[in-house]
C-alpha cells in the first residue's frame, strides 16, 4: 500500500491514496474521513504523517477540516461555463437574468458593494481620462449557489448620478450604460490571467485568502470605438470555466 522506502514521502503517498479513494467514490462527497487515530492504525503510520496528509488534501481543496468535529470530503461546486465566440461575440450583453444560475459574463446580475473615487493608473491610460475624473464601482455576482465574481469598474465620474440608479434597476452595468448612453456597449478587448484572493476579495467571495481566482479584464466601448469603462473581474477558479468556440 505505502512504500516506506519509496521516492515520495509517506505523508504524500497517504494523501494520494486517500485522494484516489475519494475520486473513486469509495469515500463519497460530504462523508467524514476516519479519525487521525483510525487512519494511523489503518495505514500503520504515525499521527503526524496522517496530519500532514490531511493538510495536503485540505490545501488541494479536497477536504474541509471542521475543528472539533472532523474532516469531511468537500462537495464539488457546480461550474458555470462562460461561452465565448471569438468570431462574433461583440456586444457587451446585459439585461436581467432568468433561468439557470447566472453566467457572470453574459447575465451579470450584480449588486453594487462599493463606490469610490479611487483611480487606477492602467484604467486612466486605456480610457484616455485623467485619474481625477475616474470613479470605481465594485460589484458582486451572487446567485443562490453562492458568490461567483467580484468586478471593479472604472468609469467617468460624471456618469455616476444616472448610472448607479440604472444599475440598481437592471442588475447589470452594461445594461445600465445602454440606458444612460442610449446606445449598446461593445467589447473592445479582454485579457485573461490568474491571481489569488486578497484580503478584500476573499470575504466577498466566501473563500480563504490565497484562493485561486480567474481574472478577466478589459475595455468596453461605444459602437464608434470610444472607450466607456475598464473592468477587472475576479472569478472563483473552482466555480468558473471559460469556453472559446471556434466552430459552429
Amino acid at each position: 500500500m505505502l512504500q516506506r522506502h519509496g521516492s515520495a514521502p509517506l505523508y504524500l503517498q497517504l494523501a494520494r491514496h486517500l485522494q484516489r479513494r475519494i475520486d473513486s467514490g469509495e469515500i463519497p462527497s460530504g462523508a467524514r474521513l476516519p479519525s487521525e487515530s483510525e487512519l494511523s492504525a489503518q495505514y500503520a503510520v504515525n499521527r503526524l504523517t496522517v496530519r500532514q496528509a490531511i493538510g495536503e488534501l485540505e490545501r488541494a481543496g479536497t477536504v474541509e477540516i471542521r475543528r472539533g468535529i472532523g474532516t469531511f470530503v468537500r462537495t464539488p461546486l457546480p461550474q458555470v461555463s462562460v461561452q465565448v465566440d471569438p468570431r462574433s461575440q461583440r456586444v457587451d450583453p446585459g439585461g436581467p437574468h432568468q433561468g439557470p444560475p447566472p453566467d457572470p459574463e453574459t447575465a451579470r446580475v450584480e449588486r453594487v458593494v462599493a463606490t469610490s473615487p479611487a483611480a487606477e493608473g492602467e484604467a486612466a491610460r486605456v480610457l484616455g481620462l485623467p485619474p481625477e475624473r475616474l470613479s470605481r464601482i465594485d460589484t458582486l455576482v451572487e446567485p443562490a449557489s453562492g458568490p461567483l465574481a467580484v468586478s471593479s469598474y472604472w468609469v467617468d465620474s460624471a456618469l455616476l448620478p444616472a448610472l448607479l440608479p440604472a444599475m440598481e434597476a437592471t442588475g447589470n452595468l452594461a445594461a445600465a450604460l445602454q440606458q444612460v448612453l442610449g446606445a449598446p456597449v461593445e467589447y473592445d478587448w479582454r485579457a485573461f490571467s490568474a491571481t489569488a484572493a486578497d484580503l478584500d476579495d476573499a470575504p466577498l467571495l466566501g473563500v480563504p485568502t490565497g484562493h485561486p481566482l480567474l481574472v478577466r479584464e478589459g475595455v468596453s466601448c461605444m459602437p464608434d470605438g470610444a472607450p466607456v469603462y475598464f473592468v477587472r473581474r475576479r472569478l472563483r477558479g473552482d466555480a468558473i470555466r471559460f469556453v472559446l468556440n471556434y466552430r459552429d
